[in-house]
């Protein structure tokens, strides 16, 4: 897992920490990428979402976004967060729409994505989960 994000210039330095609250895309046994969501009272940060490069372009990362959002909405989340530097189309296709990253609510703000692992140039994008 850490190899994979390190290759794709997302945060790793928690990882170890947060393996309670990642998912893995598995195709024909290989363990393809991962996703992460981690819930903050009624708020989901979706984070290190990552495909391995073989296999983008063939819906695999639509596929495990779209699981993360589900999987928020069954615990009760009314809205996902995440930050994003390079993927922002990507995650506008998928219904996340960009956000002030000052007015997102302070549970995931204080998170150590928000606070110390990206940079404040990321972009901030938002979805309505229920």
């Amino acid at each position: 897992m850490e190899r994979l994000l390190r290759n794709n210039n997302l945060p790793y330095e928690d990882i170890n920490s947060k393996v309670d609250s990642l998912f893995i895309a598995i195709v024909n046994s290989a363990s393809i990428g991962i996703g992460g969501l981690e819930i903050h009272d009624d708020y989901g940060l979706l984070r290190s979402l990552v495909i391995e490069e073989s296999f983008r372009g063939k819906g695999y990362g639509k596929a495990l976004c779209l699981r993360l959002v589900e999987v928020a909405k069954s615990k009760g989340v009314k809205e996902a967060y995440l930050l994003t530097t390079a993927a922002k189309t990507f995650f506008e296709r998928i219904g996340f729409e960009e956000v002030d990253r000052n007015l997102i609510p302070k549970e995931i703000q204080h998170t150590n994505e928000f606070r110390d692992l990206c940079p404040s140039s990321a972009v901030c994008m938002r979805i309505e989960v229920c």
